[in-house]
């Protein structure tokens, strides 16, 4: 409880710094709320005493109050609704939504985005951010509605002090659906991962690209019957959460009805042998009937407030994993503008989260400033674990990477990303407009730059990548909207990757740049083609930073001109040199080429 203590007086200081003049009228509105209807009461109290009195002049501005006050109840139930619905939007979707954002690529590396636990809490929170929000407002809500109970037991008391002891009936409903709310919390976390399979398999069965593949292999009925079982048993899990907590719930309802009706005896009884007023019954019956209204309040928003639990705990979780991450010591050494002598990988071996075999293993060799570096190998061998070492994606398990002499591990982050360029084989499928799709590779740049400065600069990419034909094929050019469920065209495979490799020639000159299989969705002629300009682009930015290409790729006709080739296996490099030197050594290098050679032989 005091770690959500801690947030709610977080997230309120944040609403009243963003939005101070509405959270005012929140809490004011919320402080007159809690005194109204004890307000109310007396004031009724007082018309009917005043009656009996025959004093007109008391009873007709008792009446008046009365009437003023219950006004004044519906305005301030309808402001306080509609304010709560104001600052939950406001911050939890502008502030939040955009914090957790924040939180997931404000880590360096990709091995939280590959763990189930993270993913089972980032789950929980998809689209429902605004309720971390909302539970502070709800908290103080919980709040007034005690009070304001309290101020009703208090009325209570003044007719009878037994009737002070509704107050431990009246905490009994709290207790029973807190131990109910906490199965429900539990059931949420344990059953994301079979929620998010659920969705996965839906998205895929009513996808256009895994539609054609669906329908042929006619696989539609085993995907449905495997969503269907991932759902229901979700469902299955929280609908039995759902129903013990509403055992609790009921259990909890009948404790406060057995103190209700015994409270209530006892004032009739009092009231049979003259104790009191006729104001005092009428304060008495009007209090009691407030009562329940005041018990089912703050019962219902304290509840409510518990069961944002299974935000609360999924969204503290990853911001504590979020700091711990960046308690890390943080490099600050800045990353070369360019290469002098090169990279340098020193037994470097990594392992990924819960396996026991390694994915890059011992992997000791050099690669030269300006040159263009080829890794093949078959699937599975460990290139791109490689690649993603070298980009930080991952924290080596031992060994070190070095860049000219200075180990990667203590470069800053941010500015060794600046330095270089990447297309990946699972590369971005943007919805936007041409033009930010390949702009969005040196976004940096292009903010700096006039409108026409910016355009020649994705031209020059757009031309490095051979797709200038694409462009001149759009019905508006580099303005098309791309993406058919936003009203756009959509791409074939090879298209969608040129756009990826036109988005990598941003950078005019990158120190390291990457292409992992950058042709693996092309034909053979937009391949030699694309080729022929990456391989004119490297030895440019290789004279010009020092700069290193790699290319991995499966098509050995791609990387015969690289200036070093090196051969994976299980996540060792078993071989290295160039082209010639390999197929003379007549390893694996050459029994691969050769098998491929032979396959595309006429």
């Amino acid at each position: 409880m005091t770690r959500y203590v801690r947030l709610w007086r977080e997230l309120l200081g944040l609403s009243a710094r963003r939005l101070p003049v509405l959270t005012a009228v929140m809490a004011g509105a919320l402080i007159l709320n809690t005194i109204v209807p004890a307000a109310a009461a007396l004031a009724l109290r007082a018309t009917v005493d005043a009656s009996v009195r025959h004093s007109v002049r008391a009873a007709v501005t008792g009446a008046v109050g009365v009437g003023l006050v219950y006004c004044l109840t519906i305005v301030l139930g309808n402001t306080i609704g509609m304010m709560r619905i104001l600052l939950v939007e406001r911050i939890g979707l502008t502030e939040l939504d955009s914090g957790i954002i924040a939180g997931i690529y404000g880590i360096e590396g990709l091995g939280h985005l590959e763990r189930t636990d993270y993913l089972d809490r980032v789950t929980v929170l998809r689209n429902a951010a605004w309720g971390v929000m909302d539970s502070a407002w709800g908290a103080i809500q919980s709040l007034s509605s005690a009070a304001q109970l309290g101020l009703t037991l208090l009325l209570l008391g003044s007719v009878s002090p037994w009737l002070l002891l509704l107050l431990a009936f009246a905490a009994a409903p709290l207790w029973f659906d807190q131990r109910g709310r906490l199965g429900v919390a539990r059931a949420e976390t344990d059953s994301a991962e079979e929620f998010r399979l659920q969705r996965h398999l839906f998205e895929m069965a009513t996808s256009a690209a895994a539609g054609k593949e669906i329908r042929v292999t006619g696989s539609a009925a085993a995907l449905a019957a495997r969503q269907a079982a991932a759902w229901d048993s979700a469902i299955a899990r929280r609908a039995r959460a759902q129903v013990v907590a509403a055992l609790w719930r009921t259990l909890g309802w009948l404790v406060f009805a057995a103190g209700f009706a015994g409270g209530l005896g006892l004032v009739v009884y009092r009231a049979a042998h003259g104790h009191g007023t006729i104001g005092d019954v009428v304060l008495t019956i009007t209090v009691a009937n407030s009562l329940r209204t005041a018990v089912y309040a703050t019962v219902t928003r304290s509840t409510e407030t518990a069961g944002y639990r299974r935000l609360l705990d999924p969204f503290l979780w990853l911001r504590s994993y979020a700091e711990r991450e960046r308690a890390h010591p943080h490099a600050t050494r800045p990353a070369p503008d360019r290469l002098s002598s090169g990279i340098s990988l020193s037994d470097l071996s990594y392992t990924y989260p819960g396996r026991s075999r390694p994915a890059v293993s011992g992997v000791t060799v050099r690669l030269p400033a300006g040159s263009v570096v080829a890794i093949v190998g078959e699937y599975g061998s460990g290139k791109t674990t490689l690649v993603k070492l070298l980009c930080k994606f991952y924290r080596p398990s031992s060994g070190a990477i070095l860049i000219d002499g200075d180990d990667l591990g203590s470069l800053d982050t941010a500015d060794w990303r600046l330095r270089l360029s990447a297309a990946f084989q699972d590369f971005g499928r943007y919805h936007t407009t041409f033009r930010e799709v390949v702009g969005l590779g040196d976004v940096a740049s292009l903010n700096g730059h006039a409108s026409a400065d910016a355009h020649r600069a994705i031209m020059r990419s757009v031309r490095a990548a051979d797709a200038v034909e694409l462009v001149e094929g759009l019905p508006d050019g580099l303005s098309t909207q791309l993406g058919s469920e936003l009203g756009g065209i959509e791409l074939s495979e090879g298209q969608w990757q040129k756009t990826a490799l036109a988005r990598a020639c941003m950078r005019p000159a990158p120190v390291l740049f990457v292409l992992d299989e950058p042709t693996a969705s092309l034909d053979a002629p937009s391949e030699h083609a694309i080729f022929a300009h990456y391989m004119a682009r490297a030895q440019a930015i290789g004279r010009e930073a020092g700069a290193i290409t790699i290319i991995i790729s499966h098509r050995f006709s791609t990387v015969a001109g690289a200036d070093l080739i090196l051969v994976m296996d299980s996540g060792r490099v078993i071989e290295s040199g160039s082209h010639d030197s390999l197929l003379a050594l007549g390893g694996r290098y050459a029994e691969l080429h050769g098998i491929q050679a032979a396959a595309y032989a006429p």
